[in-house]
């Protein structure tokens, strides 16, 4: 499956943004869709992931309440609504699809995926 990550920019603080992952050569419904970013100089870490099936969503706890995964079957894309946007939310933003079977516990775990979108950039100024 090929990821095509956009909807990236540069926004103020207090903001809000929604990316989107539009996949090709495989359905999304089929994979454990995530959310990754890397801040410049800093390693790449979680942000987000959904079940294969939307039954589950996990968060890292600094995007609790503010960020949103989703995914729509039907147009093949998943998504990212962010809200209340910081500017340690800066970052790259990827997209990734991992098997159906990863467990709710390792959704967040980067080496659980398989397939990486080329990622889309968030700046986020105070």
């Amino acid at each position: 499956v090929q990821l095509q990550a956009s909807g990236g920019g540069m926004v103020q603080a207090g903001d809000s943004l929604r990316l989107s992952c539009a996949a090709s050569g495989g359905r999304i419904s089929t994979y454990t869709m995530g959310w990754f970013r890397q801040a410049p100089g800093k390693e790449r870490e979680p942000v987000a992931a959904i079940k294969w099936n939307g039954g589950s969503t996990r968060y890292t706890d600094s995007v609790k309440g503010r960020f949103t995964i989703s995914r729509d079957s039907a147009k093949n894309t998943a998504y990212l609504q962010m809200n209340s946007l910081k500017p340690e939310d800066t970052a790259v933003y990827y997209c990734a699809a991992g098997p159906r079977s990863t467990i709710t516990s390792s959704m967040l775990d980067s080496i659980r995926y398989d397939y990486w979108g080329q990622g889309t950039l968030v700046t986020v100024s105070s």
